[in-house]
């Protein structure tokens, strides 16, 4: 993964389904609540972030393997978040993003792949792919218009939110990166998804480790203060190294 593939990452502009469709810019404006920024947990090994061959998140295999047992994360999805979080160390080290946060929304979003009984190939290929409500108004739902590659539609073609982090189909089409060296640029692939959201929201929150940053960081993924609380809290879980 190279560094020009990941900054490209970081110029994403509307990770979800929530920022994408508002089309206005988020002002922080709700207090910061206690408890903000959670704790990055333990550190992850340092690695080769430029193989051009081969899974890199692999590399972290027996980090993940004796922490995912009691996380309750596979291991694959473990990897992944390690693994974009020390890309984002690597890369942009003022960002100061920990694999806590990218897997309490990685939790939140999709059960770490496995939302309605789908699962994790090790590659990080989800199956069935994960695909959120209706954007087209209905049932209250965001309205969103924009035309859907077929290999990114649904088969009805409604816009919906894709994969195990839920990005938007045409976001994805922009800003997507391939972190697991398949030539494949998939919103169902767990290290192609964790990579793309790290490089969202270190580009949004700028210094993580800061309160006004992680906070800005998360509410531009999701413009909801509960959500950035619960994301919260499972990372700060997490971290203490237990599930919520």
């Amino acid at each position: 993964m190279s560094a020009v593939r990941w900054l490209r990452a970081a110029a994403v502009v509307g990770a979800t389904a929530v920022l994408l469709a508002s089309g206005c810019s988020w002002h922080l404006g709700t207090p910061i609540p206690a408890g903000v920024p959670p704790p990055p947990g333990d550190p992850v090994p340092a690695v080769d972030t430029h193989l051009e061959q081969g899974r890199p998140a692999d590399q972290l295999y027996h980090w993940a393997a004796r922490r995912a047992p009691v996380l309750d994360i596979p291991v694959t999805a473990l990897e992944a978040y390690a693994y974009a979080a020390r890309v984002a160390e690597v890369e942009n080290p003022n960002c100061h993003l920990a694999w806590t946060t990218l897997a309490a929304i990685g939790q939140i979003e999709s059960h770490h792949g496995q939302y309605n009984h789908a699962t994790l190939d090790r590659n990080g290929d989800v199956r069935p792919r994960i695909r959120g409500v209706r954007l087209d108004g209905s049932g209250g739902n965001l309205h969103i218009v924009e035309e859907v590659q077929p290999d990114l539609a649904d088969h009805d073609g409604v816009v919906r939110a894709m994969g195990p982090m839920q990005f938007i189909p045409e976001t994805w089409r922009l800003y997507g990166v391939d972190a697991n060296n398949d030539g494949v640029i998939s919103p169902d692939n767990i290290d192609d998804a964790a990579l793309s959201a790290a490089g969202y929201l270190c580009w949004r929150g700028k210094d993580l480790a800061t309160a006004q940053g992680w906070m800005t960081a998360l509410m531009a993924y999701n413009d909801s203060e509960i959500y950035a609380r619960a994301v919260r809290d499972w990372a700060t879980a997490y971290a203490a190294g237990r599930p919520l």
